[in-house]
């Protein structure tokens, strides 16, 4: 590898992707000075269990090791990019290598307080935890994600819990409407009342008031309504977030110029392999990118194009989905989501698997990742059947 002459890095963000970066890069053999910003006044830690184990109480600390010779400023927010620096609340901090992994900001529909919550930090999760002990209800205002790891675990607590989204369906963000409808009946499973095509107006001393004029009445509300990339503080910067507040990079990820490159939830790139440019947000691309940026800060120039993962155990239910869908997809189903039996949901591009959602269905999830990566041509009407294993179909003529 011909490694550019760096004398000090800058990872900017506390999260998994920097977290990666700063560790790889480290494993990588740079021996130069090494600087981790994050604005929380902790060292990185791990953030999927802060609304699953950290927040059920399995767990007390999800804190990332990460060796002595990398030097990590808590309590230290980004403000502005410079051309060889980056301003921050604790000072200006040069660089000849820049990695950016400030993660996301959450949506907010009003300010936290003592009856408002969002789960985004672990501060955040501990404080969730401890109200959820002492109250009888709680209402999640976003049918998403998080917003349903949440619910699962008020209504293990056996309180009274109403999940309240502006959309007609689910995972409106993440699925088509035909296919997350056929999640709702997992509320009921657990008693939990789902409001959909429910628009919230505010939040009061009560609960939620609903643009209807409706009222929700809670002990606690949890805002699970999304979240934006935290890039606000590059405006004016040589790396210009897009309209929605991504970083474009490059099939590197190199945003935009020079020894500088972006990872995390704030990166799109080009994928060759789906067509299209592409931005996650969950655990794995965090971990995958991170080190993608590293390596290639350090020279590697090496494409970036996994196959996005995503898990997630919510209402009573595993689900798994791998690669990345577009509306002009055709999706099929495969098994019967009205059954106890596990099932899975497939999109196709004519022959070819571009991405799975499989509901307690391990197997299915396993095979179609290697069948996506290798672009395998499937059967979809064998594809449908889930007596044959998905990599059964593999090579036959639609």
């Amino acid at each position: 590898m011909n490694r550019p002459a760096l004398r000090r890095i800058v990872v900017v963000g506390g999260g998994l992707a920097g977290h990666t970066a700063a560790t790889t890069l480290r494993a990588e053999g740079y021996d130069g000075d090494l600087v981790l910003l994050t604005d929380e006044p902790c060292p990185p830690y791990d953030r999927p269990p802060l609304s699953k184990e950290l927040l059920a109480g399995t767990v007390d600390d999800t804190a990332l090791r990460i060796s002595d010779d990398i030097e990590v400023r808590t309590g230290s927010s980004a403000l502005r990019l410079l051309p060889d620096a980056v301003e921050t609340t604790t000072g200006t901090e040069p660089y000849d290598g820049l990695v950016i992994a400030t993660g996301s900001s959450p949506v907010r529909l009003a300010d936290p307080s003592p009856r408002v919550h969002e789960l985004r930090t672990a501060s955040d999760a501990l404080r969730l935890r401890e109200a959820l002990r002492t109250a009888s209800s709680v209402a999640v205002v976003g049918a998403g994600w998080i917003g349903n790891e949440v619910a699962t675990r008020a209504a293990a607590l056996n309180l009274k819990v109403t999940v309240i989204d502006a959309a007609s369906a689910p995972l409106a963000r993440a699925l088509p409407a035909a296919l997350a409808r056929h999640l709702i009946p997992w509320y009921a499973d657990l008693d939990i009342d789902l409001r959909l095509d429910t628009p919230v107006d505010r939040v009061d001393e009560r609960g939620v008031h609903l643009a209807s004029g409706g009222h929700v009445d809670a002990d606690l509300v949890v805002m699970g309504v999304g979240a934006r990339p935290a890039t606000a503080w590059l405006r004016g910067s040589g790396v210009p977030p897009a309209l929605d507040g991504a970083i474009e990079a490059d099939a590197t990820l190199r945003a935009g110029r020079g020894r500088v490159f972006a990872a995390g939830d704030i990166v799109r790139w080009p994928s060759r392999l789906f067509g299209d440019r592409l931005r996650v947000e969950h655990w794995e691309h965090a971990a995958a990118s991170g080190q993608a940026a590293a390596r290639n800060l350090l020279g590697l120039a090496e494409p970036y194009d996994p196959v996005p993962y995503f898990w997630s155990e919510q209402l009573g239910h595993r689900i798994q989905y791998v690669g990345h869908h577009r509306p002009a997809d055709t999706f099929v189903l495969r098994g019967n989501p009205a059954g106890a039996a596990p099932w899975a949901a497939l999109w196709f591009e004519g022959p070819r698997l571009r991405a799975a959602l499989s509901i307690d269905d391990p197997r299915t999830a396993r095979d179609a990742r290697h069948l996506i990566a290798d672009q395998v041509p499937l059967s979809t009407d064998r594809a449908t059947d889930p007596n044959v294993r998905l990599n059964q179909t593999a090579n036959l003529k639609s």
